[in-house]
């Protein structure tokens, strides 16, 4: 048997590795700097760039897609040439991948603090950047695809099949999720509306988490714990078991996040019985990964990479034991919109993802530049900052959200709202919003600890760019064994892997959407409610560039506490002209879905200048630019034009005709400003988001609330 002599690419690996801890940093000062805005608001320095509703997307796409992106990348291409004996089918692909992906992060950190946003959380670029997404995705699973086809290893390892399956899913997830009708250069509507919407942003969100920020990690988990500790995957079966339950419940699980809102029961429902079902192959993965480790555990004392590790693979398992508990609905009933969702995913996201992402580097980096660590205390020191690091984070906002639950809810004898004010209720957690930020520091500590102590091993080592190595070419003709495991033989046919994994996937996606979008009574119809004006429509626009969905929700759940302090719980009619839908998933301020007529114009356009001179104690920043900042009423008829080609129902022509409707509104609101003394810009942005949220709820009135279709 000829023995062929090959390189591993070790440089593409080492740019993949130098962005990830250059995004880590630059990820967690953006979520450091929106953390401490809670407690002290005045930090956003009163311009538009870095208010909470911009910055806050701007550090999730920046851990999520800079950081963790980066660290799959980083770990993928250097398992992948490893496991398959060969070197990247295309060297030229992988320099297209690296420089494409960070192109498109510097495009992201650009963009979301000018304002440029879908509002789709976790997907929130704007649909030039969208393609680009997709561009290079594509480039990444071509190149990984073509190199496992030109392997010299037969077999295909249970990390491969995650790789495959993250790459199919996330293509279709991305894909699907970013239907959106162009309007200009940056700017788009969602081809979906209000429930419709939603139901594909959340099966899009919940399986972003699954699909880019754990599948491919399991596949890291599965190549780098093993190599760590010296010891084979505890159990092959259990992998096979963990891969395809894993990838087929997830999919289904979605609606989790939608429990209480105008979604159809049976889509919540559905959502809450797979969610729970995942508990099985969630823990079989982390069992697997754990008991790995054994025969290993007097190391892990000493070896700061198996404790980064251990601590990963227990958060793993501690995220996908309180998910599956967060849909059930009376334990949703308390998570929802208070931060016990964001203690859940930064649980994952810092323990998880994070500790996962430093094991590897710290493991990976010495091999790459033939040298010891520069220093195993300080690695070690960085494993308890980074460890207290997440309690500090963690813990207060479980505390903070449960304060917040038991505020919102709680009734005098006489059976008022004891906290009727919302603002009561967020003055009350700032000292848990201060210690979060306190953890958020002792996490970025420990990480710039680990980047100097890796910069200072990259000194001293010697960089091997390509990695000799040798292996015999693969037969031609296989012809197995009898004996052989029925996995075995899909384990070495990537192709039909791929089809089996998209087929799976699919079939969750499918059963949930198709009934939602083409059975008229889940989304019943209801003849007052109408679409928005076109100088609403502006402003809704400032309203989705500012990211107010980012602290206020629009979605009054049926409980009484909320029907109480907001009014008539939302229905699904109400939502049928929003592209995109806005629903919100946390509440730092109120509810705003009812807010329409609760107070004066002056009342709004004093709180946007001056938020503390009307609610004094407030955390949301100024909005005083809005006064001076016009509206652009040229692209008034390309937005009409775009809503009636969504199914809006604007009369043909209306086009022409609305600026003018545009003109006679913000004269309205101007007049009514001036009554109280106030001389406002006809043409501002402020005199828009006036006229949205003033619309807010009032199309209809309890006798109102039949279907068109009943």
């Amino acid at each position: 048997m000829k023995i062929e002599k090959f390189y591993y690419d070790n440089q593409i690996v080492k740019l993949f590795a130098y962005a990830t801890m250059l995004w880590g940093v630059v990820g967690m000062l953006v979520g450091l700097y929106a953390a401490l805005q809670l407690v002290f608001p005045w930090l956003s320095g009163g311009i538009p760039y870095t208010t909470f509703g911009r910055i806050r997307p701007l550090h999730t796409n920046a851990v999520i897609f800079a950081f963790v992106g980066n660290g799959i990348f980083t770990g993928v291409y250097y398992s992948l040439q490893r496991l398959l004996k060969s070197r990247m089918w295309s060297d030229k692909l992988s320099k297209i991948n690296f420089w494409g992906w960070q192109l498109i992060i510097v495009a992201a950190a650009i963009t979301l603090p000018l304002g440029f946003t879908s509002s789709k959380e976790y997907a929130e670029l704007e649909w030039p950047i969208d393609i680009a997404i997709a561009i290079i995705w594509v480039i990444f699973g071509l190149n990984m695809m073509m190199t496992i086809i030109k392997r010299r290893e037969r077999h295909l390892y249970v990390a491969i099949w995650f790789y495959i399956g993250t790459f199919v899913t996330v293509a279709v997830l991305h894909i699907v999720n970013s239907f959106e009708l162009p309007i200009s250069f940056m700017k788009s509507y969602s081809w979906y509306a209000g429930v419709q919407d939603a139901l594909v942003q959340w099966w899009y969100g919940h399986n972003a988490v699954a699909f880019f920020l754990t599948t491919p990690y399991l596949g890291l988990m599965y190549y780098f714990v093993p190599k760590a500790a010296n010891r084979p995957v505890y159990s092959y079966r259990l992998s096979i078991i963990h891969f395809w339950a894993l990838i087929f419940l997830y999919i289904w699980a979605g609606p989790h996040h939608l429990l209480y809102t105008s979604l159809p029961d049976w889509a919540q429902n559905l959502g809450t019985v797979f969610s729970i079902m995942l508990i099985a192959p969630s823990w079989g993965g982390m069992l697997n990964g754990l008991l790995t480790l054994r025969g290993a555990w007097d190391r892990v004392r000493e070896d700061p990479v198996l404790k980064f590790f251990v601590v990963a693979i227990t958060a793993y398992g501690m995220s996908t034991f309180e998910g599956p508990m967060l849909s059930i609905k009376s334990i949703n009933a308390i998570s929802h919109f208070t931060d016990w969702t964001i203690a859940h995913v930064h649980i994952g996201g810092l323990g998880w993802n994070g500790f996962l992402t430093f094991g590897m580097l710290y493991w990976l980096i010495p091999k790459m530049w033939n040298i010891k660590l520069y220093s195993r205390s300080l690695a070690n020191a960085h494993f308890w900052i980074g460890t207290l690091g997440i309690l500090f984070y963690a813990l207060p906002l479980y505390w903070a959200a449960f304060t917040q639950w038991a505020m919102w809810q709680e009734f005098t004898k006489d059976g008022f709202l004891a906290y009727p004010n919302f603002l009561e209720t967020v003055i009350q957690i700032l000292p848990m919003y201060a210690m979060r930020a306190l953890g958020g520091l002792l996490y970025l500590t420990g990480t710039l600890m680990m980047v100097y102590n890796l910069g200072a091993t990259i000194k001293r080592g010697s960089f091997v760019k390509n990695e000799g190595a040798e292996a015999p070419a693969l037969e031609k003709v296989y012809k197995g064994h009898e004996t052989d495991h029925w996995h075995r033989k899909l384990e070495r046919r990537p192709m039909q892997l791929l089809v089996a994994s998209l087929v799976v996937i699919l079939i969750g996606g499918i059963v949930e959407m198709v009934p939602t979008f083409l059975v008229d009574s889940n989304v019943p119809t209801i003849a007052a409610v109408k679409p928005y004006t076109p100088l609403e429509l502006h402003g809704r626009d400032v309203y989705i560039s500012e990211g107010c969905n980012n602290c206020h929700t629009q979605m009054i759940r049926p409980f009484r506490h909320e029907t109480e302090r907001y009014g008539e719980y939302s229905k699904s009619g109400e939502f049928v002209y929003d592209h995109p839908h806005l629903w919100g998933s946390k509440r730092t301020g109120p509810d705003l879905h009812r807010v329409g007529g609760k107070y004066p114009d002056s009342w709004h356009y004093n709180h946007m200048i001056e938020p503390e001179r009307m609610s004094p104690g407030s955390i949301m920043p100024v909005y005083s630019w809005m006064a001076t900042t016009p509206i652009d009423t040229s692209m008034t008829r390309a937005k009409i034009n775009a809503m009636r080609t969504l199914g809006v129902p604007y009369a043909e022509g209306y086009e022409h005709e609305a600026n003018a409707d545009v003109v006679a509104q913000q004269n309205e609101i101007v007049e009514s400003l001036a009554v109280d003394n106030i001389t406002a810009e006809p043409n501002s942005e402020l005199v828009a988001i006036i006229a949205y949220l003033q619309r807010l709820g009032t199309d209809i009135k309890m006798a109102d609330q039949t279907s068109e279709n009943q």
